[in-house]
């Protein structure tokens, strides 16, 4: 969910796949088409191998991974966003060393496979829905790997969707559970940056979730 919804109602329809199959559909980009900072931030450093992406809407983490050198599996529930991310991952050059996936990450699992690194930026769903979708993600994580969550924090004002719906912001700390403190070595944050939103600067406050499975 972005800022486009700040002024405008939020319902549980927004949540559903037609939804963002009609957004996805239209002509252009929805999103910028840049990595998510916080995933530059934590991956740079990290030695490229097999990284699933959850929730990856029109690609742009999928192709920036690519990019780096990440063999990368994306999934999404929108079809078209996966129609659009295959488009853009084309006209990078980078397509072949991406596998699109269309699953519902509600009620994903990663049925004994595992990555090197296991990203989701910005997946909110709805009714602490996240939990579980993070217990699913640390189950995917292979040995020595990476899990890498983040969300719009609770405090996060500009996002728009702090006075709708309930249990769908988190902090990272409310994503803890999930993860088992004896088989990860955990980073909990309410970490903050400046962003650019429609010609204005504001402060951004994002919830962040790493963990390194030992």
């Amino acid at each position: 969910m972005s800022s486009e919804h700040q002024h405008a109602e939020i319902t549980r329809e927004h949540f559903e796949q037609p939804s963002w199959d009609e957004r996805y559909g239209g002509e252009g980009r929805t999103w910028s088409g840049r990595p998510n900072a916080v995933l530059v931030v934590e991956a740079s450093d990290l030695r490229p191998g097999r990284v699933v992406d959850l929730g990856c809407g029109e690609g742009g983490d999928a192709i920036w991974l690519a990019e780096q050198g990440w063999q990368v599996t994306a999934i999404d529930f929108s079809e078209a966003g996966l129609r659009k991310a295959a488009e853009h991952a084309a006209e990078r050059g980078v397509a072949d060393r991406i596998e699109w996936r269309h699953a519902d990450l509600r009620t994903w699992t990663p049925d004994g496979e595992q990555w090197d690194l296991v990203t989701s930026c910005f997946l909110h769903l709805l009714d602490d829905g996240m939990l579980r979708a993070t217990g699913a993600m640390a189950e995917a994580v292979a040995p020595r790997g990476t899990l890498l969550v983040a969300g719009h924090h609770p405090d996060d004002e500009h996002t728009g969707l702090r006075w709708s719906l309930p249990g769908v912001l988190f902090s990272a700390d409310d994503l803890l559970p999930a993860v088992d403190p004896d088989a990860f070595d955990v980073r909990a944050e309410a970490r903050t940056r400046d962003e650019v939103r429609h010609e204005e600067s504001h402060h951004v406050t994002d919830a962040v979730l790493v963990a390194r499975r030992r």
